[in-house]
């Protein structure tokens, strides 16, 4: 074995792609690039991801079972958040921390997404804003709280002083 080999140091899949996904953000604007962290471009495109991942199922539960649509909603709902978790999770926060603390707060931020998504979008109907843009808004707020909760509770860091 050369020395060459010995030093070199293999980047594991799991990083490039993380890499590739937060690549985007190198492409920007010098200003843009200080203020985004690298974690919320990649929460934003796992999130468009596993959004179309929802439609997807939802799409083909509806085209190929009986089931009501509220069981289809929540089915592929769930299906497509369990996946942005493990994407999240190994992808773009790269978190090495126990699943199952991790997997329990996770489930706390999905409830909350629920209910504020249902919360701001009858809210604001009930106020006579189109249903359309109350979801699209209500969305919006569910984006930045998840990604909140994300970086600060459910994928955070621990400091050696807490471990």
């Amino acid at each position: 074995m050369s020395i060459d080999e010995k030093t070199t140091t293999r980047v594991p899949a799991v990083e490039r792609a993380g890499d590739a996904l937060t690549r985007l953000l190198d492409r920007l604007p010098r200003p843009l690039r200080r203020l985004l962290p690298r974690e919320l471009v990649g929460f934003a495109i796992l999130g468009w991801f596993t959004f179309l991942v929802d439609l997807a199922i939802l799409a083909s539960l509806r085209a190929w079972t009986a089931l009501p649509l509220p069981v289809a909603v929540t089915i592929a709902y769930l299906l497509a958040f369990g996946l942005n978790f493990i994407l999240n999770r190994t992808l773009n926060f790269r978190s090495h921390a126990p699943i199952a603390g991790q997997a329990v707060r996770w489930a706390v931020v999905i409830v909350a997404d629920y209910g504020l998504t249902l919360g701001v979008t009858t809210g604001l109907t009930a106020l006579g804003v189109d249903f359309r843009l109350a979801r699209l808004l209500a969305g919006a707020c569910v984006a930045v709280f998840t990604y909140t909760a994300s970086r600060w509770w459910v994928f955070r860091e621990k400091s050696p002083a807490q471990s």
